[in-house]
């Protein structure tokens, strides 16, 4: 790994006739937090990896470009999906407790990370239920659906 040094004061006080030395300075501190938001968005993309809970397995993300493409391109490997968003723009949801059931026994139960769930499980028709701030939502999930929302 590169070692990238920034070190705003080797830029000096005083602006030349252009003014550069000044504007440098003044980009220095963004620029610094650009760069660092940027990898720390990175670091969480690669560590979207798709969990077991009970006899289920299941990837849940979403928030931001990274991960949104991260979970397409494992959505191959999952038959069945939920979305958790609120209000009326339908804005995304993440840390929503959801509990899978299958014939009135629980199958899985997991925190969901982002928005969107990805699961895979034995076969059959769960039902979920979904709560965030207390508020529980309900719904069936079959094998197939891959885009069932919840809204709050």
């Amino acid at each position: 790994m590169r070692k990238l040094d920034f070190n705003c004061d080797s830029v000096g006080d005083h602006a030349g006739a252009d003014g550069t030395a000044v504007f440098r300075r003044r980009l220095c501190a963004p620029l610094i937090a650009v760069i660092l938001a940027t990898a720390w968005q990175g670091a969480q993309a690669a560590t979207l990896e798709p969990r077991t809970a009970g006899q289920v397995t299941y990837l849940c993300g979403g928030i931001g470009q990274d991960e949104q493409q991260a979970i397409r391109a494992q959505s191959r490997n999952f038959d069945r999906g939920l979305l958790f968003t609120q209000g009326p723009r339908g804005s995304y949801l993440a840390g929503v407790d959801v509990r899978l059931s299958r014939n009135g026994e629980e199958i899985a139960s997991f925190k969901a990370d982002g928005p969107r769930c990805l699961i895979k499980g034995p076969d059959g028709t769960y039902q979920v239920n979904a709560t965030y701030n207390g508020v529980e939502r309900r719904t069936n999930l079959a094998q197939g659906q891959r885009n069932v929302q919840l809204r709050w």
